[in-house]
């Protein structure tokens, strides 16, 4: 038995489900800034400190986080996509500060859900070169 194949194929069956998980959840704050985009120009003003967008704008920042999106979801450009979504997730974890010092107020500990994310857009980043599963090279 050869087990250093049977270590990467498990690796690569990992990576490829983290990012499937990480797509989805990325997806779905994409698709909220055009289903919902009072909501999303709310977050912009909250936590980003970003008020002022028109929809127009927010628009044109949804269409383009969906297109890199695509291409993470495809392993298109890896340094690239993997790069910009672990970039737009970290920023969104760390503008966050305020709901992690104090947890139990509110939703608040729903925010702690971002750090293992944070993990694996970490982890797949890292490990990119061996996520190759339905993969565009």
């Amino acid at each position: 038995m050869n087990y250093g194949n049977q270590f990467e194929s498990k690796l690569e069956k990992s990576l490829l489900c983290l990012r499937l998980g990480v797509f989805l959840v990325m997806f779905m704050w994409t698709l909220d800034k055009f289903v919902n985009p009072e909501h999303a120009l709310g977050i912009f003003d909250k936590f980003y400190f970003l008020g002022g967008f028109s929809k127009e704008i927010l628009f044109a920042l949804a269409g383009a986080e969906m297109l890199i999106l695509g291409a993470f979801l495809l392993g298109y450009k890896k340094t690239l996509s993997y790069g910009f979504v672990l970039g737009f997730h970290f920023i969104s974890t760390v503008s966050s500060y305020k709901q992690y010092l104090n947890p139990w107020q509110g939703p608040h500990l729903l925010f702690f859900a971002a750090w293992p994310m944070l993990a694996a857009c970490f982890a797949l980043f890292w490990l990119r070169d061996y996520d190759k599963r339905f993969n565009i090279n």
